[in-house]
């Protein structure tokens, strides 16, 4: 048996810009961190009391005799790229849910990739192989920057050109300040991240004024954390990223989400965001440490989920 133990990630800056439409021509940037909250791949020897060669169990439950059979599209995908042979049992367990913004589609991929591969792998090839799966092979609208935040841990800046990616970690001198002013809440309004940015990654092109602007506040924001400034600062910048992209298209957000926002900046919170494509899912919100009771009690009927960052990526946690 062999289990994965992989991080769920929050964006705070960029996102947009690790789509290869745009990187690839003009660069991108993002500024994200992994949480302590995670999802769990089991693999192991199917029994020979089940009839079929593959048992995927996650929210439903698949016997298939072949790989052909599997109709989740990652394990598919992913079995069939590993040469996968063996009869097996695949297992997904998650601390948060599915389609909530934390990249836990991606965390998913990588998880399986880091059970079955060599496990001599590093970071950079677990990172890079996952996401040639989910672009490449089943060729989803998604970024680049979930797996490459997943497989490596940590708060990091992350850049993307045609070659490749570049990750450095921020100085940790400031995060538990910044943890510290850091909600999350789930808006318990769920989504497909791929049919939200299939609304707007195709229009990038034509934007690169506001793509600029959103690695700009990845700068400011590295700049935030690395220097002395107020953490606040954090927060406004916040805000003013996800103005920007409720300008993207109006999948972004609706009117439960902006109520969500309002009531939250009622209470004292100084920025807010839907993490992920947008469209529903978990929103973090910037607020001082004083003012959260209060907008926990505004916002009781949706579920709150403390967190603290996580500084290990992908890995191996039984192996018998």
């Amino acid at each position: 048996m062999i289990i994965s133990k992989t991080p769920y990630r929050i964006s705070f800056f960029g996102g947009g810009t690790d789509y290869p439409v745009w990187y690839e021509a003009y660069g991108g940037e993002v500024l994200s961190t992994t949480i302590d909250k995670y999802c769990y791949i089991t693999c192991r020897n199917l029994s020979p009391f089940y009839k079929g060669k593959f048992r995927v169990i996650y929210s439903r439950v698949e016997d298939c005799a072949t790989i052909e059979d599997i109709k989740h599209p990652v394990v598919n995908a992913v079995l069939k790229y590993m040469n996968s042979s063996d009869r097996m049992e695949i297992q997904h367990t998650g601390d948060l849910p599915a389609r909530s913004g934390l990249g836990s589609s991606s965390a998913f991929t990588v998880g399986l990739l880091c059970a079955l591969s060599d496990p001599t792998w590093p970071d950079y090839q677990l990172a890079s192989e996952a996401t040639h799966i989910e672009q490449d092979i089943l060729r989803e609208v998604v970024g680049s920057q979930d797996q490459v935040a997943v497989a490596y841990g940590g708060f990091n800046h992350i850049l993307f050109d045609d070659v490749g990616f570049i990750v450095s970690p921020i100085s940790q001198d400031r995060l538990d300040e910044l943890n510290s002013y850091l909600m999350l809440v789930h808006t318990g309004v769920t989504r497909i991240a791929a049919d939200v940015a299939s609304s707007y990654v195709e229009s990038f092109n034509g934007r690169e004024r506001m793509m600029k602007e959103l690695i700009n506040q990845v700068q400011q924001g590295r700049d935030i954390l690395e220097g002395s400034g107020d953490i606040k600062e954090f927060g406004k910048l916040l805000q003013d990223a996800w103005a920007h992209k409720c300008n993207w298209s109006d999948k972004v957000t609706n009117s439960e989400i902006e109520d969500i926002c309002t009531i939250a900046q009622k209470e004292g919170a100084i920025g807010c965001k839907l993490l992920g494509a947008g469209g529903g899912g978990f929103m973090l919100i910037f607020a001082p440490p004083e003012k959260q009771a209060n907008i926990r009690e505004k916002l009781s009927s949706l579920i709150h989920v403390p967190f603290n960052f996580s500084f290990e990526g992908s890995k191996i946690i039984y192996h018998g």
